[in-house]
């Protein structure tokens, strides 16, 4: 049985399901893969170590999807324009990054909501999944997007790197909006909360969240209470790791099957 071994860098990570994720899937190719969780704060230290004991790479979350590039020898087109990496693979010596959350995000859209307008689309968040989701929105065909974030010189600037321009009104973009994405981190279980007031949830609206732990966030729970329609974050984070596992190993991953054993996964953590 063929070694693989692969890993996640992030902060508060301890209740990940990728390890279990790629581990069955791996068990399922006939791969002994195992996959280990670095919840560091010195993303130096856990990239390097990764590499010194021959993982064949390592995935990358919160806070890290940006901050890692100065660390990487390449990046693949995508994750070049995107200026955010979720997936480094390690190879020759070198360090080469990647970004399957774009991928991720657009395939589970495609699946889920392929009927919803996109004239305009609000989205919450500009950090390193936001970068990735701004760029599958506008592949999407999104029209006009409005990205708001706390950070008003990174919502500024991921505006201006995908071409859109820069809101500072949250309320006034929403009013119009088609639909609404959450990008940001509120509503994890480490980040409890509704990243708006849910009275600016109106109807007409779609409401998307890539959260997927809890996977009713408070935001998808008041959106479905005022009768919207909704997409969780569960398929993004099936299709972002089906992409990831087939840089890693090589080999096409059953996506179905991941998809079906997320599911069960998420169930047991119920």
């Amino acid at each position: 049985m063929a070694e693989c071994r692969c890993g996640l860098i992030g902060a508060g990570i301890g209740t990940s399901l990728s390890p279990a994720l790629h581990e069955a899937e791996g068990r399922s190719q006939g791969l002994d893969l195992t996959y280990t969780l670095f919840d560091s704060p010195d993303l130096d230290a856990a990239l390097a170590g990764a590499e010194r004991d021959g993982f064949a790479g390592v995935n990358v979350t919160h806070p890290y999807k940006q901050r890692v590039i100065s660390l990487l020898d390449d990046l693949s087109p995508q994750a070049r324009a995107i200026g955010a990496v979720n997936t480094v693979v390690f190879r020759d010596g070198r360090r080469f990054g990647h970004n399957t959350d774009a991928y991720g995000f657009f395939r589970s859209f495609r699946a889920h909501l392929p009927d919803v307008p996109l004239r305009h689309v609000v989205q919450l968040g500009a950090g390193g999944a936001g970068a990735a989701v701004a760029h599958a929105l506008l592949e999407l065909g999104t029209e006009t997007l409005s990205i708001v974030d706390p950070d008003e010189t990174r919502s500024h600037d991921l505006s201006v790197q995908v071409g859109q321009k820069p809101v500072r009104d949250l309320r006034r973009a929403i009013g119009t909006a088609d639909g609404l994405i959450n990008t940001s981190p509120i509503g994890m279980h480490h980040h409890p909360g509704i990243p708006l007031p849910a009275e600016l949830l109106h109807p007409g609206l779609w409401v998307a969240d890539i959260v997927y732990m809890p996977v009713e966030t408070e935001l998808l729970r008041a959106a479905r209470a005022a009768g919207l329609r909704t997409l969780g974050g569960t398929a993004m984070c099936a299709y972002q790791a089906a992409a990831a596992f087939q840089l890693f190993t090589g080999i096409a991953p059953d996506i179905p099957r991941m998809l079906r054993h997320l599911d069960v996964l998420l169930l047991q953590r119920t």
